[in-house]
């Protein structure tokens, strides 16, 4: 429970959501991110660095530049981490108001 709690604290931020987001689209370097993002390279940096020890992004060197790209199986790890805290246990059973305010007075 308390890696998928550092996991959403990671994505919390609304900035690493768009790296996220830019990333699924195609490998970007920091200079191409920064420019999107209209941030400080150093900021993203920060970012992809946080983002890199959570294991969803990885880097690839190509010649001078870095370029960074979605860890795909740790995002889809993540994605079911997030289903199984959203899904109540009532799924597949269909409550009416009625059933509902007879289960509340007993």
């Amino acid at each position: 429970m308390k890696e998928a709690a550092e996991l959403f604290k990671i994505l919390s931020v609304d900035k690493r959501i768009e790296i996220v987001e830019f990333l699924k689209k195609e490998p970007m370097s920091v200079n191409a991110l920064a420019d999107a993002l209209k941030i400080t390279q150093s900021a993203v940096s920060q970012h992809l660095r946080v983002l890199k020890s959570a294991g969803l992004v990885k880097d690839e060197r190509r010649g001078y530049w870095i370029y960074y790209s979605l860890n795909r199986d740790a995002l889809e790890k993540c994605r079911q981490r997030l289903n199984r805290v959203c899904t109540c246990g009532c799924l597949g059973k269909h409550i009416t108001n009625g059933e509902k305010l007879k289960e509340v007075k007993g």
